[in-house]
């Protein structure tokens, strides 16, 4: 008996969907950039509060207050835009339904004129339609028309607990190294390992979107740095004063 072919012989669910996979990449980078937000500003915090006073309880509590400020501002930045972006795709797919149940045939014009719209002869653009239309019609419109999965929106709540941990993992960083070393050391000690960390997310982000690591790593870098330096002249500045 002969095999059958390889491209026969998988299923579809043995193989990753591309927009599952988009998805996966894009919750990832996202994650990246939350820790990105919290190294960078807990950086900056801290090093303000560092070129103020040279009290390391003053430092730690500004950095705590800054990494919970920043950890709860992020998840619910996160859980609003997510909500309002869920809101709006399942107020699209409510439409859909109800154009569908009142207008099937018009809906099925529609369908195969937006295939043709991309290439397809008229007489394949109707029938990839019926047939897409027969097993599955919200799905059909919803990929093709609204660019949406109709069975996977996703969850505000998990968009928010993933942000928040994102931005605390990124913000210890900085918090703990200009804790625990020598108060004559601590600013540059911090500012390495700060430009250490933005090198290393500015090119791990550049990757997973495609792009070229160099200028990423670059403008992390250049960024966070900047930060840095900004806030410690304001805290040496307003320390002096004070």
């Amino acid at each position: 008996m002969s095999k059958p072919p390889p491209s026969l012989g998988r299923t579809h669910a043995d193989e990753p969907h591309e927009q599952s996979v988009a998805s996966r990449l894009n919750w990832l980078r996202a994650g990246v950039l939350g820790a990105n937000d919290g190294i960078v500003s807990t950086a900056g915090l801290v090093v303000g509060v560092a070129g103020a006073t040279e009290t390391q309880s003053a430092v730690l509590v500004a950095g705590v207050a800054g990494l919970v400020a920043g950890a709860i501002s992020m998840a619910a930045g996160e859980y609003v835009s997510v909500s309002t972006q869920r809101d709006s795709e399942l107020a699209l797919l409510d439409k859909e339904r109800a154009e569908l149940r009142d207008a099937p045939e018009a809906e099925l014009e529609e369908l195969a004129g937006l295939y043709v719209s991309r290439g397809v002869s008229e007489r394949v653009a109707l029938e990839v339609a019926k047939e897409l239309t027969a097993h599955d019609a919200l799905a059909a419109h919803a990929e093709v028309e609204l660019g949406i999965d109709s069975e996977e929106q996703t969850n505000p709540w998990h968009a928010a607990w993933a942000s928040m941990l994102a931005f605390t993992l990124g913000a210890l960083l900085p918090l703990l190294v200009i804790v625990f070393t020598p108060i004559d050391l601590r600013v540059y000690i911090t500012a390495v390992a700060v430009a250490l960390a933005l090198a290393v997310t500015g090119y791990v982000s550049a990757r997973l979107g495609g792009s070229p690591p160099g200028r990423a790593v670059i403008r992390n870098v250049c960024g966070g740095v900047f930060a840095m330096v900004a806030t410690h002249v304001v805290g040496l500045l307003i320390g002096g004063q004070v």
